[in-house]
């Protein structure tokens, strides 16, 4: 961490970008370690599928900074889908693009509560 002047670090302690085939088993444990020994921001990666009592676990034990992005990707896009479905004759991309930006913020609301979060800014 010193010699390369990081910022902040992303553990690996069971998580991995897209999602998961069953439950993925974080090991709080080596988090708690990690904790002790660096000084950083740590950021789980690959957080798309977690339960969210394991995150929640997660950032009790350090981590700052929580990625969701394949969970936001999926909302953005089932909604855009949708929309399109329902509307075969659509060509206005803001129109699904809407769609998508609802979901995906009501997601985003989800995610925070889990993160514990709400209220902060």
């Amino acid at each position: 961490m010193k010699q390369t002047g990081i910022s902040s670090l992303a553990v690996a302690i069971g998580t991995a970008h897209g999602f998961y085939q069953g439950e993925p088993r974080l090991d709080l444990q080596r988090l708690s370690e990690i904790r002790q020994r660096v000084s950083v921001p740590l950021v789980l990666h690959g957080a798309s599928g977690v339960p969210a009592d394991a995150v929640a676990e997660s950032i009790r034990r350090g981590i700052c900074k929580v990625n969701y992005a394949t969970e936001l990707r999926a909302a953005y896009s089932a909604a855009a889908r949708e929309t399109i479905k329902q509307q075969p004759q659509l060509i206005d991309p803001k129109i699904f693009g809407k769609a998508g930006r609802e979901q995906v913020m009501e997601l985003v609301m989800e995610k925070m509560k889990v993160c514990g979060c709400v209220g902060k800014a």
